[in-house]
């Protein structure tokens, strides 16, 4: 009898875990292609709506994207998706800068070693060009390659703990952007072109072009498209 307890316990913890990470998917998909510039709060039971799942999936769910960094559970309300801001945009972009281009330096010695794995990375990108979250989930993998080849754990990690953050900044730069995508793949390209010739200097400054036509494309979403840079929009609240 204990047994088949046992194994109804286990086949339904499966089912849990299973409810789990399609929700987790499916929740990640919505919480990066919400508006940037205004903050939303989802609810327990606007999820379990959406999905056809229960309450227990749906809060583990949420508190996998709050480790993540996508979203603050606030009791009693709901999960709060707060608005990207400038200054988020800006800490990140420098961040980026700091850590890609010395990575950069560091992997250019791998030459065509490296160059052929993140050869493969961009025609994955090329491939995926239609789709914006899966596009900018294998543009951090280019990015993660380089620095992690760069052989210092320490940056790797701290590299790493950006990673949510340019993905909400990702999906929607080159969803506002037309032709973003395409940019990136040619200035990924670029950056290849500097490793495979074994040229720390040149992938360096290929890095650094990069980064910065990103932040021209990050832009309206801090300017949260009130014509400026500098104009901050005050952060409204809307629902699932």
């Amino acid at each position: 009898m204990s047994q088949r307890h046992d194994a109804r316990t286990f086949a339904a913890s499966h089912r849990t875990d299973a409810a789990q990470d399609i929700v987790y998917r499916w929740l990640k998909q919505h919480v990066l292609t919400l508006p940037r510039h205004e903050g939303t709060f989802l609810t327990e039971a606007e999820v379990c709506r959406e999905t056809g799942t229960s309450r227990t999936p749906v809060r583990e769910a949420l508190l996998r994207l709050e480790a993540d960094g996508l979203l603050q559970i606030v009791p009693k309300k709901g999960a709060y998706v707060p608005p990207i801001t400038e200054a988020e945009i800006e800490a990140v972009m420098q961040a980026r800068g700091l850590v890609e281009e010395w990575c950069a330096r560091q992997a250019a010695g791998f030459g065509e070693v490296l160059a052929t794995e993140l050869d493969r990375l961009v025609a994955m990108q090329v491939d995926l060009h239609d789709d914006s979250v899966a596009f900018i989930e294998c543009d951090r993998e280019f990015h993660g390659t380089i620095v992690r080849a760069a052989g210092n754990p320490m940056l790797a990690s701290f590299y790493e703990s950006l990673r949510d953050r340019q993905l909400r900044m990702g999906v929607h730069a080159i969803t506002i952007s037309g032709g973003r995508a395409d940019s990136v793949i040619a200035e990924h390209a670029a950056i290849v072109e500097g490793i495979r010739r074994g040229q720390p200097e040149q992938a360096a400054a290929a890095v650094a072009e990069h980064l910065a036509r990103t932040l021209v494309a990050l832009r309206p979403i801090a300017a949260g498209w009130a014509g400026g840079f500098g104009n901050r929009v005050q952060p409204g609240a809307q629902r699932l």
